[in-house]
């Protein structure tokens, strides 16, 4: 199977009546597998048709993507509605690019990103997820190479468009084919010695779901709006454990506003290695870090590890509000000055 998946871009259409034994995504995923999207049964009662392209790592070529597409039609009071799920997974290196790569970990580690249990370097939500390889599977440069997987559904009817399940069965499930994905890709790529990736625990939930902002945003003292502002914002108090804390503030049914990340877990902290420079990133700031308009990266030792923050878009003010509460949350000396004040 891994010899089959090696060959560039690789087609694979199934259409009812199926074997029941289809593979796709470099052998990871079979159907009717458990998530609604490889089921054979859901396609028949649609009139469905999935169909697969791919492209496996090579040792040669250690990248590589997978999406699987499902369409389907139904008559609902006797209106036409299709109904297509995209389905994606790519395997490679994450950007070299340090602001690149600030905007990524915010993507992939923020927000409703739930950490991947048992000590998983990884991170799922409920459209997709991502793991972050063994350090044999780095590329050339040190950068560390990962596999995400990333879900667009949408049904379409005479009125118009609008979003729709993706049939990926949960956290759980997304986690389940992330790992399966990523041990697959490991093989094809000629990185896999060791122990593969195995998903035992249950998954964690996040403490608070997306609301609406009346107060401090994500419970951190200091990080606060004036009123008006506050009555167009909502925020989302993401993960909140020793390896991984994030707050995401967003307009309301609108886009991001401010985020920020916080990763210790030693393989996510490694997606920003040689990013932090070596230097403090300001003045009475402690650790190695680098403020720019746009995003700010700072490391600092805490509690014996290093703890790697990542801001993108937030005041100074809410810099160190966020900081404060995620040091004091692990029990380490603050990274920002005692003297900053809000601007």
């Amino acid at each position: 199977m891994i010899l089959l998946a090696t060959l560039a871009g690789t087609w694979a259409t199934d259409t009812w009546p199926f074997s029941g034994d289809e593979r796709y995504c470099w052998g990871a995923w079979q159907a009717n597998s458990g998530p609604d999207f490889l089921s054979d049964k859901d396609l028949k009662e649609e009139n469905g048709r999935r169909a697969a392209q791919e492209q496996a790592p090579t040792p040669q070529r250690p990248t590589g993507s997978c999406s699987v597409t499902i369409d389907a039609t139904r008559t609902i009071s006797d209106d036409e509605v299709t109904h297509r799920t995209e389905v994606t997974l790519d395997y490679g290196p994450v950007p070299k690019d340090a602001a690149k790569r600030a905007s990524w970990v915010i993507e992939h580690l923020g927000g409703d990103a739930l950490p991947l249990p048992d000590g998983l370097p990884g991170t799922v939500h409920g459209l997709g997820g991502t793991i972050v390889l063994p350090k044999r599977c780095d590329t050339a440069d040190g950068r560390p190479t990962v596999v995400t997987l990333t879900a667009d559904s949408s049904s379409t009817w005479t009125r118009g468009t609008m979003s729709a399940p993706a049939g990926l069965g949960g956290t759980r499930s997304v986690a389940a084919l992330l790992v399966a994905a990523a041990n697959r890709g490991m093989a094809a790529a000629g990185c896999a010695a060791g122990q593969p990736f195995e998903l035992i625990s249950p998954m964690l939930q996040l403490p608070e779901r997306t609301e609406s902002l009346y107060g401090e945003a994500c419970r951190i003292p200091g990080f606060t709006f004036d009123k008006v502002t506050g009555n167009n914002l909502e925020h989302q108090v993401g993960a909140v454990d020793r390896d991984l804390q994030s707050c995401s503030v967003r307009i309301q049914r609108g886009g991001p506003l401010y985020d920020a990340v916080m990763v210790a877990q030693p393989r996510l902290a490694a997606l920003l290695d040689g990013a932090t420079g070596d230097k403090a990133p300001a003045p009475g700031w402690r650790g190695t870090g680098v403020f720019t308009d746009d995003y700010a990266i700072v490391r600092a030792d805490c509690v014996g590890r290093p703890a790697t923050f990542v801001m993108v878009s937030m005041p100074s003010y809410a810099q160190k509000a966020f900081t404060d509460a995620v040091t004091e949350r692990l029990g380490c000396a603050p990274l920002a000055p005692r003297h900053t004040q809000p601007s």
